[in-house]
């Protein structure tokens, strides 16, 4: 999966050596560019935009956030509590499936709760009791639009036999009965052709009941902060698509808002030789960017060269595959060698675990305008000693 992100922005002027290894550095700054941006599509279109928990949950910038965006998207209970007790705004919550006794606290904190398919939805509701009542807040439906747009099959929501919202040739006239809402997302990190796609397939199903539905929500995966989104003709879809529908349309997106924000920083310490140079760094694939391995992808690093010989650079965990890749470092590779690697504000800091007791990077604010740096969160050993106790 080739990343489309990597901008080293005002990153390309910080000094490593100015917090711990490993640590995330957020510019806040560069999230507030990104903010901007999305508020200015919602002015223009008279669309809502969420912020997707999921990839980016640092509610230190909470009232930034709070200041740009009309709510969040949580994607089960403790996110929903997340965006509840830190944030300011409406939440939209779904899940492939609820616990009962995790839907009666969604129903009162959240403004919309969108369910995976028409039989959920009547199960649920034919057992409400007074004390958990589902009309408290506007049910959804999230679909599947069965057209496979993603680069890899396992993050396409329309792969064959996914496990993600109703499949859209199913649909009937009675499934939009007692509806709020229809929600799908189709998307990973693409740009608005995609989505153009998307709704052209999802349209001729839909539109005959705009009229019953009250507001429609496009789900995430829209890269829409990157340089070379066509913001212009999204701006168009959307006024069009709110006047024709007169519903509330609702974007979501995630790595948006935190897109090119963020470093891992770490440091080489070992290098030996196996064929080619092997680096071991204090930064683990599998413990602080496990889509490395996952999705899998190779992520940019802050001033590589473009030629030069290659360096292998892999984790210190026990596990044969916790490689992040071959890199042409910026400079010859030595032992204590400060490095880093772009666009790790979104997903990565929300999947970090500490197999093989490997540490948890800390976590650091920056102002790339005042130089401000402050550190918003630190680890110690007991994030491992205690989660298994």
């Amino acid at each position: 999966m080739e990343t489309k992100a990597g901008d080293p922005g005002a990153f390309a002027h910080f000094d490593l050596g100015r917090v711990p290894s490993p640590a995330f550095v957020i510019d806040e700054v560069a999230v507030g560019r990104n903010l901007a941006i999305l508020a200015d599509i919602k002015k223009r279109s008279g669309a809502k935009i969420l912020l997707a928990l999921k990839a980016f949950s640092m509610w230190s910038l909470a009232p930034l956030i709070d200041e740009y965006l009309d709510g969040y998207c949580a994607s089960g209970l403790w996110e929903a509590r997340l965006a509840n007790e830190r944030y300011t705004g409406p939440i939209s919550t779904y899940s492939p499936a609820y616990k009962a006794g995790d839907l009666a606290e969604l129903s009162r904190i959240s403004h919309h709760i969108t369910f995976n398919n028409p039989a959920q939805i009547k199960k649920w509701k034919s057992h409400c009791d007074k004390s958990f009542k589902l009309d408290s807040c506007e049910l959804g439906l999230r679909v599947n639009p069965e057209t496979p747009l993603g680069e890899t099959e396992k993050y396409d929501p329309s792969q064959p036999h996914s496990r993600l919202g109703f499949p859209m040739s199913r649909l009937t006239s009675e499934h939009f009965q007692d509806l709020s809402g229809i929600h799908f997302h189709n998307l990973c990190e693409q740009g608005f052709d995609a989505l153009s796609q998307t709704w052209r397939k999802i349209e001729p199903v839909i539109a005959p009941h705009f009229d019953t539905l009250k507001w429609i929500n496009l789900g995430g995966g829209h890269h829409i902060t990157r340089d070379d989104y066509d913001r212009a003709a999204l701006v168009d879809f959307l006024k069009e698509l709110k006047t024709r529908s007169d519903c509330d349309i609702y974007l979501e997106p995630g790595e948006a808002v935190a897109l090119d924000a963020g470093i891992l920083v770490g440091e080489i310490l070992d290098i030996f030789d196996n064929g080619m140079a092997v680096g071991i760094t204090d930064i683990s694939a599998t413990c602080h960017m496990p889509d490395v391995i996952e999705a899998p992808y190779r992520p940019a690093m802050l001033g590589e060269l473009s030629d030069g010989p290659p360096v292998r650079l892999g984790g210190p965990s026990c596990l044969a595959g916790d490689i992040i890749g071959d890199y042409r470092l910026p400079e010859v590779a030595f032992v204590g060698q400060r490095i880093a690697f772009l666009d790790q504000a979104h997903y990565s800091m929300v999947k970090t675990n500490t197999f093989n007791g490997v540490p948890l990077p800390s976590i650091w604010l920056w102002n790339s305008k005042s130089d401000a740096l402050k550190c918003i969160k630190s680890f110690n050993w007991t994030e491992f000693r205690d989660r298994l106790s």
